[in-house]
């Protein structure tokens, strides 16, 4: 990265010097009183030095077939000007088109500084614990299952689970948020925090290729290559565009001297020059991508890392927006608040059978039982084990069938439920086909769930939804302290898909379909929906990989945010293309009827070029979103 920024401003150095001394040339040949060939002389090698990029590549792109670009018409209207004695016209094109490169360049390499400083979080070596020993090493060295030392003041090398040591860790580089994140023992790490206070041991669980430093930098240097449709719609009509202005000039040059009575070639020849370089259409073909970059550097701001262009232009159109539950909505952290055994056991009795049921399981409610629990299971106990999907798991234990789930299990194994209408998401137990209890879970809901559904609203978006496995009554609960529009409960991730697809069907025609969602059964409906969005920050790789935007912070809340930026990245394109075309147009006009001179048509091309470059760099701005 340091090696491609000394190239460009080494690039910029040269194009400076160029400009400097074509411009020395150019003002020798207007101010001093050199007439003749001496005078041509000088004008040609300042034309020369200016313009020499703009020919060469014009020379190139017509060796690709690529005849009608901003290359050829600068070049053919400038020769032009020196064949009809046009000379400091002819190199004041070029003088102030370069002048106009050399801004363009400035304003994207802000942008492009901008975003590599914001992505700048790659680390440089890893401090691999070797026995009792510490060495030095690049992370891609590392393998998982290793253990390293992060150091205060350090940035995070892997991905991993920490060991020993608590800290505050400075999360903003992949998420956006200044505020601190407390790791202690048994927290999840993510390479590209930097550590706060405190040494931290961490088990690596992700190789280098792997780690969210990598898949970050992946996401935002892909970015670029998927275009959006009004990035698409500039470089089809500058492929037509130009064809036509040239003919359209070649025909102002010839056909007046042909059928008008006193009309001299050379004058309208020079207003086909005029009108030539007035039609560039370089103010479009630059800003507006540039404005779709500067808007994904924008959302990457706020830790919303957008995978193309082509979905920050779709979130302008969107109609309904589905979420998962757990860990989208809510936080997904569960805690066992009740323990509910039958008259025929105990409650620690209770909590040992389910905690032995979920031994082999990673799901929440899962891990909320084990956690109560706080006990070690003695895995070689267990003699069968299979997790039956959507429902729950079914174990033998020393000759014993424990079933643990939710009442669609035990109405599967034909087991009558007690207390089955109670409040809360329910874990049922049964001991060898013997109902033995429920153990009540509670998940809450995240801080901005309500903010957020309450922006999408304000922002136009008619319909939210909300999937989930979980029960009715749960699902109905969040449906009514969130506010959402609708909810289905009790799904699998094929049911999951199935309800996009049937609310895919109802909203043909209307806007795009939003699914946000985090866990590995999400990544179908993400791939599914016509913009998938993950909570990426904790969230799975598959959700990751499958989806179009990912969410460093877990915040339901930068949905909306996401959206306003997409709103004023494309409200940015429109003012630059309605300023750009409406700005030609009346200096066209003007040029064919001999009202515009070669000044005026470098101010319509390389000054409306460079003010458009400027407005989209406005995108960059994430104040207020």
């Amino acid at each position: 990265m340091d090696h491609h920024h000394h190239e460009e401003d080494k690039a910029s150095k040269t194009q400076f010097l160029r400009l400097a001394l074509g411009a020395v040339l150019f003002l020798t040949g207007l101010l001093s009183p050199l007439t003749g060939w001496p005078a041509v002389a000088v004008f040609l090698a300042s034309y020369l030095i200016l313009g020499a990029g703009v020919l060469r590549q014009a020379v190139i792109s017509i060796a690709e077939g690529q005849i009608f670009g901003e290359h050829f018409l600068m070049s053919i209207a400038t020769i032009g000007a020196f064949l009809i004695g046009e000379y400091p016209e002819g190199v004041a094109v070029m003088l102030f088109y370069l002048v106009g490169e050399l801004f363009q360049e400035m304003a994207v390499g802000r942008s492009r500084r901008s975003i590599s400083a914001l992505m700048d979080i790659r680390p440089d070596y890893a401090n691999l614990i070797i026995g009792g020993e510490i060495k030095s090493v690049p992370p891609a060295d590392v393998r998982i299952g290793d253990r390293i030392l992060v150091k205060p003041g350090e940035r995070v090398p892997l991905d991993g689970r920490i060991t020993e040591g608590t800290s505050m860790a400075d999360t903003a580089a992949l998420t956006g948020e200044s505020v601190p994140r407390l790791l202690e023992p048994g927290s999840a790490i993510l390479s590209g925090f930097i550590n706060g206070s405190g040494a931290l041991t961490v088990t690596v669980e992700k190789d280098f290729e792997n780690s969210a430093v990598s898949r970050i930098l992946e996401l935002v240097e892909n970015a670029a290559s998927r275009k959006a449709p009004t990035e698409q719609f500039i470089t089809k009509f500058a492929r037509y565009y130009t064809p036509v202005v040239v003919l359209a000039a070649l025909a102002l040059a010839l056909i007046p001297p042909l059928l008008l009575p006193g009309a001299v070639f050379s004058v309208w020849a020079y207003r086909a020059l005029v009108f030539l370089v007035i039609s560039c259409p370089c103010a479009l073909v630059i800003s507006i991508p540039l404005g779709f970059f500067a808007g994904i550097g924008a959302a990457s701001r706020k830790g919303i890392l957008v995978k193309g262009s082509n979905y920050l232009e779709a979130l302008n159109s969107v109609d309904t927006v589905v979420f998962d539950k757990t860990g989208t909505l809510t936080h997904g952290v569960f805690k066992v608040v009740r323990i509910e055994p039958s008259q025929d056991f105990e409650e620690e009795e209770l909590l040992a059978y389910a905690a032995c049921a979920e031994s082999h399981s990673t799901h929440p409610i899962a891990l909320s039982i084990l956690k109560r629990y706080a006990r070690s299971i003695d895995i070689e106990r267990i003699e069968e084990f299979e997790e039956i999907p959507g429902k729950g798991a079914r174990v033998v234990a020393e000759g014993r069938e424990i079933l643990a789930g939710n009442a669609a299990l035990m109405t599967l194994y034909g087991i009558p439920l007690q207390n089955g209408d109670a409040e809360g998401t329910a874990v049922y137990v049964s001991v060898d086909r013997s109902y033995a209890g429920s153990i009540r879970i509670a998940d809450t809901v995240k801080e901005d769930a309500a903010t957020a559904l309450r922006a999408l609203k304000a922002l136009g978006v008619t319909r939210t939804v909300m999937l989930t496995g979980d029960t009715k009554k749960e699902a109905e609960r969040i449906k009514e302290e969130l506010g959402l529009d609708e909810v289905h409960a009790e799904l699998l991730p094929q049911g999951k898909v199935d309800i996009l697809e049937s609310l895919t069907a109802d909203n043909s025609g209307r806007g795009r379909i939003v699914f946000v969602g985090d866990g590995i059964n999400d990544a179908p409906v993400l791939a599914r929906a016509d913009i998938g969005i993950a909570m990426g920050g904790l969230g799975s790789d598959a959700a990751i990989e499958a989806s179009d935007i990912v969410i460093m912070t877990d915040e339901p809340s930068k949905v909306a945010a996401a959206i306003r930026i997409a709103g004023r990245t494309r409200k940015i394109a429109t003012q630059n293309i309605v300023f750009v075309l409406a700005v030609k147009g009346a200096f066209l006009a003007l040029g064919a009827f001999g009202a515009a001179t070669m000044w005026e048509a470098v101010f319509a091309d390389v000054g409306v070029a460079v003010l458009a470059v400027f407005n989209s760099m406005r995108a960059m701005n994430t104040k207020g979103m």
